[in-house]
């Protein structure tokens, strides 16, 4: 496990406080950084000095898709929103500014596609804290100490977990109920790791979580998964930090008891693969038996090309990792900022799909993770003078609705799946009775607890 060639580095931590003191941004002009100031009192800002020497170009900005990735940009808060919260800022009065930001980011719809509510699981009467089971075979779980990253993205559909407003927030609880959740459950066969991210956690903590599910009574689990941005971000977590090797021993411990471990990296652009570091880390991860799957949505200002997507998907697979996902931008936070109508979406991923071998061809999407499921663009075409998407479920809250193609009319404008109505004069989509009954079960399953429940998207 040498890594000679890759010195240590200690990680140093820059949030909104920092924006006129970091000596890269002085450059910009003063109008731009208050609006910096402005957005990051709503979104949260955090940035480490790995992103802001390594992987920014400086003399790109404002166009730099990393510096648009981590650093705050006027777009993403309308002149309303914008306004509304310049003002309180300027008056310097505490109370205005967060009684203004918090009316803000209760109108950027905090929790899309039933985050809080509907995928959260009711067990022996109490809801599950820190769980997500929206499909069956596959449970989320969210460890309390896990709940922050190396570093934020401007983009994040879970931004609520960061801006200190614990009613927004979502995490297990500290008696780890969900293992027992996971025991009592033999249809799950994947366990999902996420958050914030996990790989902030120290060894002690990571063993806490994932240990016990390598012992008798969880069987069923096959595979563990960890959802991280500490790959791109910080990846010296696999490399020279001081628990590195441990972390590569516990991951080499999941192996060896017979599970799949991946690592579902979080990469949005090919320039966070081209740093030694980074490479280094996926080497030395890979070297213990896990697999890297990639994953990311397609983002306005970061990746909107199809160049970027060819290059970044060839360089995964020559890394020896699985392009896994493209996603589209979700409906929350700086939605209107990032996103690319559906249309254009399906462009771009057929033209980078076209450009690259069979083995880049693992990847998946568009995919929109809506409230009934993971739904795909599969193309877009003319049936009987209609023009039409073709769509299809990846995965859905009932598993009879996966790979069941429908058809949408097509609509130059929309980007999301509540934008689409069905096709041929059809009164709704096929499974729209089927989630209504699903949704109303669940809403009264969480008012039995004491948790209002949200139906809609």
């Amino acid at each position: 496990m040498a890594h000679s060639r890759i010195e240590p580095r200690k990680p140093k931590f820059y949030s909104s406080r920092d924006i006129d003191r970091l000596p890269q941004l002085q450059k910009l002009p003063e109008e731009s950084r208050f609006a910096m100031k402005v957005v990051a009192h709503v979104l949260p800002m955090r940035v480490n000095n790995y992103v802001v020497e390594d992987l920014i170009d400086w003399t790109n900005v404002p166009n730099d898709p990393i510096f648009n990735l981590t650093f705050m940009q006027r777009g993403m808060l309308t002149d309303e929103h914008f306004d509304r919260v310049a003002e309180a800022v300027r008056t310097g009065d505490d109370a205005k500014i967060k009684e203004a930001a918090h009316a803000v980011r209760l109108a950027l719809n905090p929790h899309p596609a039933g985050q809080k509510t509907a995928n959260v699981p009711v067990w022996e009467g109490d809801a599950v804290s820190g769980v997500q089971h929206k499909y069956r075979e596959t449970c989320l779980v969210f460890p309390s100490a896990g709940q922050t990253c190396h570093a934020y993205c401007t983009f994040c559909f879970r931004w609520p977990q960061f801006v200190g407003l614990d009613d927004l927030k979502f995490a297990t609880d500290e008696s780890l109920r969900f293992q027992d959740y996971l025991k009592a459950h033999k249809d799950v066969t994947d366990v999902l790791f996420t958050g914030g991210d996990p790989m902030v956690m120290g060894i002690k903590n990571l063993r806490a979580y994932i240990e016990p599910l390598l012992g008798p009574g969880f069987e069923h689990i096959q595979t563990i998964r960890i959802g991280t941005k500490s790959v791109s971000y910080w990846p010296y977590r696999y490399v020279t930090d001081p628990d590195a090797d441990e972390v590569l021993k516990l991951f080499e411990q999941i192996v060896a008891s017979g599970k799949h471990l991946a690592i579902m990296g979080h990469y949005n652009h090919w320039i966070e693969m081209s740093t030694d570091v980074a490479q280094e880390a996926i080497r030395r991860i890979r070297g213990t038996g896990a697999v890297i799957r990639c994953q990311s949505p397609l983002i306005r200002h970061i990746n909107d090309s199809a160049e970027v997507w060819t290059r970044m998907w060839n360089t995964q697979v020559r890394l020896g990792c699985v392009p896994y996902y493209m996603f589209v931008e979700r409906n929350t936070g700086a939605k209107a900022y990032f996103e690319i109508p559906l249309a254009e979406a399906y462009e771009i991923f057929r033209e980078a799909y076209s450009q690259v071998s069979g083995l880049a061809r693992t990847v998946r999407g568009p995919s929109m993770s809506a409230m009934p499921g993971k739904v795909a663009i599969e193309g877009i075409t003319e049936i009987k003078g209609e023009r039409v998407f073709v769509l299809r479920f990846i995965q859905g809250r009932d598993s009879d609705w996966v790979k069941r193609a429908f058809f949408a009319k097509f609509d130059p404008h929309a980007s999301w799946l509540t934008d689409l109505k069905p096709a041929f004069g059809e009164k709704h989509f096929f499974y729209e009775p089927e989630l209504h009954r699903l949704l109303t079960e669940k809403q009264r399953a969480m008012e039995s607890t004491g948790q209002a429940e949200a139906v809609g998207d």
